[in-house]
């Protein structure tokens, strides 16, 4: 039994493996009064009885949060704005989540003045980084408990056998022993039969798409409106962000969009393997990125790709709360005033293709860009520009050939 004095704790809280166990350890470990907390992010079933199951497990209350829209338009879609990509091949689902998370988690343990909040992320991972960097931002002075860096568990295994001694309802057996995050934006899976980098995954490990070969022989085509950098709509019907998200994973996922099988660099110092489904993300990316091609100017959008970067990276390791991402907000915002306009797209089998490409503000001129005929460029002008751009170029040469 720990010596330290907690009367309170919050817990995040999903039911899942970690989180079920951690309400238990908890309340044996320090003795205190245990609150469960649970964010809706867009989980979906897996929130389906879990006021009963906390309380079962040992939480004296529960709460359900949902945060869904919030989710989508303030966090979400300030990632698409930014076309912040993680090694250029992660949504950045989890990373994205655990922000909002955290901040609703820090609403409530003000509300019920604990005096300390706790996760069930590993030593291993990043998200006990975000976790916890987020909660020094936002409630300072609580004490974190971070129980996989205290207790004797030390792998999934042990957390099953603990769970099932103490009769705790979990989700996981041995047999399948990955671990699965799935939110509104993505689901992931790491860990188990995907540690080993030379299996391949197994298909009915898939819950939100289907596979490229097995996708519909007909392509599906849709338009999505923006405004501003932000989503608006889907073939013509104005929808809320998290609506709009929700409807896109499923026309993408059946025609076998979405799916990533990568290796990254964890903040903390380790490569892993990650293989994620996002649907949804990998058509709004795309439709996005074909819009700033046409409304955003060349010198701002090649700068702004190399921000992409650093924001991704900011994001992934856990620094939502840094006064360099809300800098970085204020430059990807201004970069998307006249980002408005309709994407329209061809699924097939695993490929979004665009279809045609419409905005008011468009910066481009068929008229100009012509090959034909033009009255508005003089083709001469051309020869002044190259001499000029050349010509350091040039006095390089004759430097190099008077030697």
């Amino acid at each position: 039994m720990s010596t330290e004095k907690i009367r309170k704790t919050v817990v995040a809280y999903s039911g899942g493996l970690d989180t079920s166990v951690i309400l238990s350890w908890v309340k044996e470990h320090y003795n205190c009064e245990v609150i469960a907390c649970c964010v809706d992010v867009g989980q979906g079933a897996e929130l389906e009885g879990l006021n009963e199951k906390a309380q079962k497990t040992g939480a004296s209350k529960s709460y359900i949060i949902d945060a869904k829209e919030e989710f989508a338009e303030y966090y979400i879609f300030n990632a698409i704005k930014a076309g912040a990509l993680y090694e250029n091949r992660y949504f950045l689902g989890t990373s994205l989540a655990r922000p909002i998370i955290a901040k609703k988690i820090a609403e409530i343990v003000q509300k019920e003045n604990a005096d300390a909040v706790c996760h069930g992320a590993t030593g291993k991972g990043n998200d006990q980084v975000r976790f916890e960097l987020a909660f020094k931002a936002l409630i300072p002075n609580v004490k974190i408990i971070a129980p996989w860096r205290q207790w004797d568990i030390k792998s999934r295994e042990d957390a099953i056998d603990y769970a099932q001694k103490r009769g705790i309802p979990i989700p996981v057996t041995k047999t399948k022993p990955y671990s699965s995050d799935a939110n509104l934006w993505h689901i992931s899976y790491e860990g188990g039969i995907l540690e080993n980098l030379e299996t391949p995954y197994d298909e009915s490990m898939f819950k939100m798409t289907v596979s490229p070969q097995n996708a519909p022989e007909k392509p599906a085509f849709i338009e999505i409106a923006f405004e501003k950098g932000n989503p608006v709509s889907l073939n013509g019907t104005e929808l809320t962000p998290a609506v709009l998200i929700d409807r896109l994973n499923k026309i993408a996922g059946e025609n076998g969009i979405g799916r990533t099988d990568m290796i990254e660099n964890r903040l903390v110092g380790m490569k892993s393997r990650g293989v994620y489904e996002a649907p949804a993300a990998a058509v709004l990316y795309a439709a996005h990125q074909e819009l700033e091609s046409i409304t955003v100017d060349r010198d701002t959008l090649h700068y702004k790709q190399e921000l992409s970067c650093k924001y991704a990276e900011l994001v992934y390791n856990g620094l939502w709360f840094s006064p360099l991402r809300k800098a970085l907000d204020a430059f990807m915002e201004e970069t998307q005033q006249y980002a408005t306009g309709e994407i329209k797209l061809q699924l097939y089998k695993g490929n979004i293709i665009p279809v045609s490409r419409k905005a008011p503000y468009s910066l481009y001129s068929e008229e100009i860009a012509t090959f034909g005929k033009d009255e508005v460029y003089n083709q001469k002008d051309a020869e002044g520009f190259i001499n000029l751009f050349g010509l350091p170029i040039k006095i390089a040469a004759l430097n190099k050939k008077g030697k």
